[in-house]
């Protein structure tokens, strides 16, 4: 017999995944920007910071004793500077714009209050966007984690399987929902997805889904909202565009930023000259072969090219393999999970990886093609450099 998806369960996979996510490759690529090769020379400097002293400790916070128990569970104790700051103000009410660099803590900072109204009022509905497939997957286990025992049924709207079973997790009309922009469109559209009772709305790094080209997705979504409701915005920057979305769907929201400099400070970052293909490969290898490396995840443009890249690694006897928007989501989820066990300690990947790939012990993000813009170089080599351990970075340019 078929069960509801439940917090209460605490076993992953329970939410159905649908077949859009972020699955919006286009036949031609975009035109690159051009980025001076200095841009990809830089020292580590790791930012000498003040310790941080939290006003609070998650015991303080006014939140349910389920919520609190299950934290304790998970070893939370203080709370980190954007938890410490945005959770009193969210859990009063108030609209949150959280401005936070990847991995200081931001997921918990607004799974915590949304789950708590979720629990305390029952007529209350949340709707939680990301950019990929991988953070929603991420956002839905911690708010799995964090809920345990709620009884609260979930959805989670992300492309790379059937549409059936989302459906079928759809039509229990559950109290939170969580995908990526495109897929909650879908199911607006064809009747399967009804916000207008959604009261509770999150974008979680909003200027990453509006460089990706959501906007009027986002705006869409955003419209069909109660008018009435509850918002949160979490993004690395608050430039013009995400300063646009914000005032258009909330006013007075409490503004928090904790950003420390850019992601790239904990990176040693050079460059890679070549000349030709197959130069380019053997300074691939040999840098593969040579270096203290223990993760390492290389950027290809293409689909195509990437394939192609790993079948050549792998040849050459490297543990490799690939991921990219054209592989399905289990797909997807076997080779992170071979990634994160070291059981495949080279990754090749297309930009798909650049956000919600969260390993932790990445030690080289290697540029084999030039980013399309310098914006998206600092989101591909923040995947190393995490936790204050001083990460590598290396860009391949053509002589």
């Amino acid at each position: 017999m078929y069960q509801k998806p439940r917090f209460s369960s605490g076993r992953s996979g329970q939410y159905n995944k649908s077949s859009r996510g972020i699955s919006r490759n286009k036949s031609r690529q975009p035109k690159k920007d051009y980025i001076h090769p200095s841009k990809f020379v830089r020292s580590a400097k790791p930012q000498s910071e003040d310790v941080y002293t939290a006003l609070h400790h998650f015991a303080d916070f006014e939140v349910d004793p389920l919520i609190k128990r299950n934290l304790e569970t998970m070893g939370y104790s203080e709370p980190s500077p954007i938890q410490d700051q945005a959770i009193p103000p969210a859990t009063a009410g108030k609209d949150i714009v959280g401005i936070a660099n990847t991995g200081t803590g931001k997921t918990a900072a607004f799974a915590i209050p949304v789950l708590n109204r979720l629990i305390k009022d029952k007529t209350a509905k949340a709707i939680i966007m990301a950019p990929t497939r991988e953070l929603a997957e991420q956002i839905e286990q911690q708010c799995r984690k964090i809920g345990l025992g709620s009884g609260l049924d979930g959805a989670l709207l992300i492309g790379g399987t059937s549409m059936g079973p989302q459906l079928k997790d759809l039509s229990y009309n559950p109290s939170i929902v969580i995908g990526t922009p495109g897929r909650i469109k879908d199911h607006l559209e064809r009747g399967s997805l009804k916000l207008d009772n959604c009261n509770i709305v999150v974008l979680d790094e909003v200027d990453r889904m509006l460089d990706m080209g959501f906007v009027n997705d986002i705006t869409h979504i955003l419209g069909r909202t109660n008018k009435i409701r509850q918002s949160f915005y979490f993004s690395a920057t608050l430039d013009s565009r995400v300063k646009s979305i914000i005032e258009s769907f909330s006013i007075d929201p409490v503004h928090i930023s904790v950003k420390s400099g850019d992601t790239s400070d904990y990176i040693e970052q050079n460059v890679v000259s070549f000349t030709g293909s197959g130069n380019k490969i053997e300074k691939l290898h040999d840098i593969l072969i040579n270096t203290a490396t223990t993760k390492t995840l290389v950027f290809d443009d293409t689909h195509r090219s990437v394939e192609k890249l790993s079948t050549e690694l792998a040849a050459r006897g490297f543990k490799v393999d690939s991921i990219h928007g054209g592989k399905s989501q289990p797909q997807r989820q076997r080779v992170l999970k071979k990634f994160k066990d070291s059981e495949v300690t080279v990754l090749v990947a297309t930009d798909v990886a650049a956000r919600g790939l969260d390993v932790s012990d990445i030690s080289h993000v290697i540029n084999y093609s030039l980013p399309q813009t310098y914006d998206d170089y600092v989101h591909r080599i923040g995947r190393t450099g995490r936790a204050g351990k001083i990460g590598h970075a290396l860009t391949f340019i053509d002589n």
